[in-house]
Formats: structure tokens, sequence, C-alpha cells
């Protein structure tokens, strides 16, 4: 068992020893803590502690649980020149994240039309798995996509220049290369974009039900009662065979045998393999972004049949399940390092460049979603995540409870009645889904939020709360 300890509020440490090269760094109160301590979160944190080239501490945000390699969760920083890149600390669905839209529509609009407006979208917005999309690129179409991004598809008349100018990145990762991505990927990809997927990929539509900090609410354009739309999908098979292709890979080339789990397998990043991949993974990265901008351009071509005056925008788009080089400041010099962030969201502070101009002043949009049927929170990222987590915060409410145990709690239909009488209306295409992912298989949203607030990692700027839920 994996000894760790307290050592201030919500802040505890795994000490440095046994082959770890730095401490563990978990960042959680003692409600969550209990929960963390259930699967092995904490073994996994040791874990990467022992990778080399990691510098400052293996982390873990207050949402973490058991993951592939990395817990989901999980964030650390390497050193160029001695460092590696891991698939298991990205993940299998790469940049699986979240997008918000806002509208010029009210919560009473919705209310009036609920239910014309769960079935719509339910239709127009194919979801489950598996399930392929009315969307046809040819193969050197979709080439254009994995290098290019958002502004590739925005060109092919699916959105415009302001949508990818309130994204991560813009909406596309500079040094993706299609040539590191296999046939089989680009096979298993070119007929999904569009798509939610099934598992906990949601589209919602909420309404500022609180507002926290008028004036960063008021720069990313939210205000009380506004209807939002919050899309939570990533790069679908593609992504997926990415990462088992580059596992195999890596595991060919430089073996397991001196990792503390397997599942740890990486490549130096200075290597051609570790350049390979994060092409590769930059490539993924980029589909789904373009996944999230063609469902974006289905909601404004359905609202739009509901509501003729609606206007919708995007407020932000952050990944999740990357790795990134970005700049911080290590032993009091300012360093280019590889981040990867496993089920975390960045977190910048004002004045980064990264963050799009529009909110450079109050800092990068956090996008927290909750569990199905609870609130869902915006929140603002700050120069103490930069200095606590390599610029990072949670990505939701994490998993407490596996999708076998979740099922054994409640039938999908009885999800739906309970929703219904919060007020919630509910589309899926699988009730062992909504079983699966009912809001009891998730930590306490609320809980998670105050402790990231609480330590400063982001600081609250708005709540939402649902109306509308649609899930494959």
């Amino acid at each position: 068992m994996t000894k760790i300890k307290k050592i201030k509020e919500n802040v505890y440490e795994i000490k440095k020893e046994n082959g770890m090269n730095v401490p563990g760094i978990v960042y959680a109160s003692e409600k969550l803590m209990e929960n963390i301590k259930l699967d092995k979160t904490l073994e996994q944190v040791k874990n990467v502690a022992m990778l080399p080239g990691i510098l400052k501490a293996s982390i873990a945000v207050c949402d973490a649980h058991q993951g592939y390699g990395f817990p989901i969760g999980g964030i650390a920083a390497f050193d160029l020149k001695k460092g590696v890149i891991s698939p298991g600390g990205v993940g299998y669905d790469i940049n699986c994240s979240v997008r918000l839209l806002k509208t010029n529509l009210k919560k009473q609009d919705i209310l009036k039309r609920q239910e014309e407006v769960a079935s719509a979208l339910q239709r127009k917005i194919p979801s489950g798995v598996g399930r392929g999309s009315k969307f046809k690129i040819t193969r050197e179409e979709l080439k254009e996509v994995l290098e290019q991004g958002v502004p590739y598809i925005i060109s092919k008349g699916y959105g415009n220049k302001e949508d990818y100018l309130h994204m991560e990145e813009e909406g596309c990762i500079q040094g993706a290369d299609a040539s590191k991505i296999s046939q089989r990927a680009i096979s298993r990809g070119i007929g999904q974009l569009g798509t939610l997927g099934a598992g906990n990929h949601f589209l919602d539509v909420h309404y500022v039900d609180e507002i926290f900090d008028e004036k960063t609410a008021k720069a990313f354009g939210l205000e009380k009662n506004q209807v939002t739309i919050m899309i939570h999908c990533g790069s679908r098979g593609l992504g997926h065979q990415v990462a088992s292709d580059y596992i195999k890979l890596m595991e060919d080339k430089y073996g397991f045998k001196n990792l503390p789990d397997r599942e740890l397998i990486n490549a130096p990043i200075n290597s051609e393999l570790g350049k390979d991949y994060y092409s590769a993974m930059a490539a993924a990265a980029n589909f789904a972004f373009v996944n999230k901008q063609i469902i974006t351009h289905w909601i404004r071509e359905e609202m739009k049949y509901l509501f003729p005056k609606v206007k919708i925008d995007v407020v932000y788009d952050v990944c999740h399940n990357i790795a990134k080089f970005e700049e911080f400041v290590v032993n009091g010099k300012k360093q280019k390092v590889c981040v990867h962030r496993k089920g975390a969201t960045r977190s910048f502070g004002a004045g980064r460049k990264e963050i799009p101009s529009a909110y450079r002043k109050v800092g990068q949009p956090v996008l927290i979603p909750g569990s199905m049927g609870t609130a869902s929170y915006v929140l603002v990222g700050t120069k103490k995540a930069e200095e606590l987590t390599w610029g990072s915060s949670v990505h939701g409410a994490g998993r407490v409870l596996s999708r076998t145990k979740a099922m054994k709690k409640m039938q999908g239909e009885e999800v739906r009645d309970m929703l219904k009488k919060q007020g919630i209306e509910l589309r899926a295409r699988s009730w062992k889904s909504v079983s699966q992912e009912g809001p009891y298989s998730y930590k306490d949203i609320e809980e998670v939020v105050r402790v990231i607030d609480n330590l400063g990692i982001s600081k609250k700027v708005a709540r939402l709360k649902p109306l509308v839920v649609v899930i494959g």
C-alpha cells in the first residue's frame, strides 16, 4: 500500500523513495482522498515519479482515479533532453475534451420547448458505440483535417474565424503529421467526424445558474439565465488506434523490463519514435477539434431551425489527454518542458501568450463538466496553477464507481425518470450507457470545484445547470 501524508489543507505527499525520481503530490480534500484511495491511483502516482527526466513532482488533482499507466487526473512534466513521452500519460482517447458554446437564448426559451430541443439534437448529432457519421470526407481531405485542424474545416464552410480564435491552440496543434498515423487508424476515423461516441461523452444544454466573478464572466460573454451548450467528445476510433499503435511500437523498440508498470511504456522525447508519436498524437488531437467543430455546425443548424433568431458562439475549447511543449520557470529559470495532462485541463493565468487575446487579461477559461444531471462549472486559470500543477486543473468530477458497479446501482430508465423529476430532459442511444454514467458513478462536483477554487488552481466564474442531456 502506498504511504501518503497530509502536509497541509488539501495537499498530500508521497515521499520520494524506492526508485522515485521526484515525490508524488495529490491535491484533494479528506473526503475526496477517501475516494481516491479506493483504487490504484496513488500507486500510479508513485510509478509515474519513477520515469526518466520527470521534473518537480508526479501530480494528481482531486478528480483523480485509476487509468492506463498514469492515473486519470495525472499531470507530469519532463525535461526535453532527459525525459520521455508516454502514450499512457496522454490516454487512448487523445484530446478527449470539452467545448462550451454561448447563445442569446434564455432559460425560459428552452423550458417552453425542452422535449423538442432534446429530440432534435439527438436526431441531428450521431451518438453511440461505433456510430458512423453522415459527414463524408476523402482520405486526402482527412489528411488536411489531421494537419490543419479547425481552420481547414472552417475554410470549407463549417464555422467562422471567431470559432478557432476562441480555442486552445486555435484548434490546431502544430507539428501534426498525418504520415505518422497508420492506415488502420485512418480507416477507423474517416467515418466518425461529427459524432459524439458513447461512454461519458455528451451534449448538454445548460443555463447559467450563478455568477461568482462578474468581471471574468463578462469577459467570457456569460450572464445569468443565459443558455449555454457543452460538448464533450474526442478523437474516436482514430485516437484509440494511434495510442494502440505507438504502445506496441515502443514496446517492440524499448521493452518494459525497467518500468514499474508495463502501461508506462515510453520513448525518449528526442528519439525518432518519440517525435513520431508526438506528431501522430497532435494529428489525432486536431481530429478531435474538428470533430467538435462539425458537431457545433450541426447544433447551429438545428437550433436555427427551432429558434430562427438564435446566435451561437464558441466560448472556449480545452484539451484533455494531451502532451504539450510549454514554458515554465524551473529552478529559477524559464525552461521548455513536455507536460502530460491525462484527464486534466490547462489552467493558465492572465498574460500567457497561449491564451486567446479576448481573454488574455483575465486568464484562460477552464471548463469543468459535472456528472450526468449535476451542475457544470466555468472557472478561470491562475498563476498559482502555473506554480503548483504545471498550469493544470481538474477535467471533471472523476469516476468513483467502475461501469460494472455503476450498473448495479440503478437501471438506465430509472436514471431517466430521476432526471425528469429534476426538470432535465434526457436522450440516450443506450440505457446501459445511462446506467453506467449516472451521477452516482462520479465524485461530488461541488466538492471537487470547492477544493480547486480553495487551492487557487482555478477560480470559480459561473455555475451551469442542465436542462437537456444527450449521450450515446
